[in-house]
């Protein structure tokens, strides 16, 4: 791996023109490619899991599934009485508009609400349901031109696909507002770090250029793995942090070595040295990542999917970046530098020092305490960790549905006013059973008796319909459930369903194949999916956390430190976002409205992230440790000098990635809320806790033994120690 890293490094010092112009081209080719081939969506198909996708399958291959609608209100637009026979014109007009279009299926019949105040029209779209939220715009435009046609009344639109359409139109303005968020402060953080425009400017170039790479090859590889629709999300989140961090890790270290030779080495020696070490280190991370993240395919879900894929592009570009590009952008800097410095010099003038990598005195004071009392800082910072992780007894996970969509998308204003009048529409459960076509009337008969049950029962509003398929294989019953989707209520007729009427009657036939489908069977189902799914991914991610420690460090006990230190954090993140978002104390502080429960796919997927950026910070901060050893400095003073002498980098990198993480919470969506809450925080806690505290506590306590079964580091600490300078030399060879 050193080797590797050194040979990229050296060829892209040598020829910097051409690395660059490389970078560049190879930029524009994958924006290119996947331009040309386009975004491979994610069908309705890639997203059953559990009885609902069975039933859902069932329904589909019979023709007979459910379509995605739109509705239509009609009122008064002095919000009083209706005048029926004006809004049954209007209706009619409306319905004469939609059936010519060739996106709709079909219009219903107009509905009078219950108050009488509202008339509702029912329209069918064809095709795939995921694909609904395209053909919203046609719908709408007649919706226009009957409200222009009957100024005297109140048109409005919504349905699923018009909520999907504002959910992403609301997606794409937040995430241009966390750009314009993360963006300046970034670059105000690295101005800091470097004192420099141009230096700061580096590291925000390369994130960026490597983002605008990584989405046009995940466009090419969303024909292999469907992309879900959140690809470019976690793109754009993940490659700034991990696109800035990599620079970072790698210019850091080259001003250090520079500022530590006083001038007496060329700019293509630095970026060498600093691609034996650091590059070194952003490799392994980036590795690191890499494989994490790749166990979120085990979930067998198609968004944690994309998820991954998108996850795993932009890292393995991000470090492409960090070893071609960075090297060559390096030494065209260095050398401008060196002749600033030589014309200086020859003016007489004072060469400006180049600032190297230091503590600093705040630094000293943090590791003070592990440095003169490990087993007290240890507990109590451990303690303090767990006291963190204790909420995570009331966790509550729910898939988070319609209903919890931001209410300033107009489609759900109007959404919320059709629940009002039709309550009786609020939920409709899809029951499918397919036998043999013999059985079709015994299907019917059953079919007709869970009808019958569901009426007498107050959780059901009466209301039925049943369908049999032109090849009598396949019967479906929808049964209305006057309950909002996430209610007990709605959960609790699903229960109902599947645990008293259908066992003592569709499961009375023999050889039949039935379950539930609808939106409350998703909300069910996909938790319990994810449920069992997650041990066999935790188990995956501690495996491979182990493994990649190992590996790069030589060392089982640090392999099972690391472990337990990413779970520690991990978990003290997931408690501190079941304290903040179950919660509503915080909600006027963060502008979200409680849902009591965290979104599904929260918790696995902070586990599998974390444990990948985690390794950002230990593979940088122990390698120092190790190249402290490996020069034969002792154990303690290596903890000591390599925790203090990452500090800096550290810090900035922490900063960040917070930052990033953090404008997420900005968003409207409270799942991305709740993913951008998490990540902030458990950065912050990785790098300002577990690193600075736990770590080297835990280290100075178990001393030499840290490194078993590394023949290299016993050898070195019981040898001769080395100096400072003789470090460098081990380091290239």
């Amino acid at each position: 791996m050193n080797s590797l890293t050194v040979r990229v490094a050296r060829w892209s010092a040598r020829h910097p023109w051409r690395a660059i112009v490389g970078w560049l081209v190879f930029v524009v080719l994958c924006l290119g490619a996947g331009s040309a081939v386009g975004v491979n969506s994610a069908k309705t198909a890639d997203y059953r899991v559990g009885e609902a996708g069975r039933a859902e399958t069932l329904a589909a291959e019979a023709h007979l599934e459910r379509r995605s609608a739109e509705q239509v209100l009609i009122s008064s637009r002095a919000g009083g009485a209706l005048d029926q026979g004006a809004a049954r014109a209007a209706a009619e007009d409306l319905t004469d508009r939609m059936r010519q279009l060739p996106e709709v299926a079909g219009v219903a019949d107009p509905l009078l609400s219950g108050d009488r105040r509202t008339l509702m029209v029912e329209v069918a779209l064809k095709g795939e349901e995921r694909d609904a939220k395209d053909k919203v715009d046609a719908l709408l435009a007649q919706t226009a031109a009957v409200q222009k046609s009957h100024p005297g009344l109140l048109l409005e639109e919504t349905g699923s696909p018009s909520v999907s359409k504002g959910v992403d139109q609301q997606r794409s303005d937040d995430l241009a507002l966390s750009e314009a968020i993360t963006l300046p402060v970034t670059l105000l953080t690295l101005l800091v770090v470097f004192g420099s425009v141009t230096m700061a400017g580096v590291p925000l170039l390369l994130a960026l250029s490597s983002i605008a790479a990584a989405v046009g090859l995940s466009m090419v590889v969303s024909h292999v793995s469907p992309d879900a629709g959140v690809g470019t999300n976690v793109i754009l989140m993940i490659g700034l942090a991990v696109g800035v961090d990599y620079t970072l890790f790698h210019l850091k270290r080259e001003r250090e070595e520079r500022a530590r030779s006083g001038g007496r080495l060329s700019s293509e020696a630095l970026v060498e040295l600093a691609a034996a070490t650091s590059g070194r280190a952003v490799v392994v991370s980036g590795l690191a990542v890499v494989a994490s993240t790749a166990t979120l395919y085990l979930a067998s879900d198609v968004i944690f999917s994309s998820l991954a894929t998108g996850t795993i592009v932009v890292v393995l570009v991000a470090v492409a970046s960090s070893l071609t590009a960075l090297p060559a952008l390096l030494v065209k800097l260095g050398r401008r530098a060196e002749r600033r410095a030589s014309r200086r010099a020859e003016l007489g003038k004072p060469v400006r020092r180049v600032r190297g990598q230091g503590g600093g005195r705040m630094w000293d004071a943090l590791l003070r305490p592990a440095a003169r009392h490990p087993l007290a800082t240890l507990c109590v910072s451990v303690m303090a960790l767990l006291a963190l992780v204790l909420p995570l007894a009331g966790l509550k996970i729910t898939e988070m549905s319609r209903d919890t969509h931001s209410r300033e998308i107009p489609a759900m204003q109007v959404y919320d006013r059709l629940n009002e009048a039709f309550p009786e529409q609020r939920v409709t459960h899809q029951v499918v059973v397919r036998a043999g076509a013999s059985r079709s009337a015994e299907v019917t008969a059953a079919l007709r008796e869970v009808a019958r049950r569901a009426e007498a029962d107050p959780l059901f509003t009466g209301a039925s319909r049943i369908r049999t398929s032109a090849d009598d294989r396949t019967g479906t019953l929808e049964l209305k459930v006057p309950h909002l989707g996430n209610s007990e209520e709605a959960y609790d007729s699903l229960d109902r369903l599947r645990d008293d009427f259908l066992p003592a009657t569709v499961g009375r036939i023999s050889g039949a194949e039935y379950g539930v489908s609808g939106d409350v069977a998703r909300y069910a189902d996909y938790p319990a999916h994810q449920n069992g799914k997650l041990p066999l991914v935790l188990g995956a991610l501690l495996l491979v956390t182990f493994a990649m420690t190992v590996y790069a460090f030589r060392s089982v006990v640090l392999g099972l430190l690391g472990v337990a230190l990413n779970l520690l954090s991990a978990a003290a993140a997931l408690g501190l976002l079941v304290l903040v978002f179950q919660g509503t104390w915080a909600e006027g502080l963060l502008g979200f409205e409680s849902t009591g429960s965290i979104g599904s796919r929260v918790p696995l997927f902070l586990f599998v992230i974390l444990f990948g950026l985690s390794m950002d910070y230990q593979v940088f901060v122990v390698s120092r440790i190790r190249e402290a050893a490996l020069a034969g400095v002792p154990t303690r003073q290596a903890v000591l000098e390599g925790i203090r002498s990452s500090a800096s980098v550290v810090t900035s990198a922490a900063v960040v990635m917070t930052t990033v993480f953090a404008s997420f919470v900005f968003l409207h969506i409270i799942e991305m809320k709740q993913i951008g809450f998490v990540l902030a925080a458990a950065v912050l806690i990785d790098a300002f806790v577990v690193r600075v505290m736990v770590l080297p506590a835990a280290m100075l306590l178990l001393g030499e033994s840290t490194w078993w079964p590394s023949r290299a580091v016993r050898r070195a600490l019981a040898g001769p120690e080395k100096s400072p300078s003789s470090r460098t030399a081990v380091d290239v060879r």
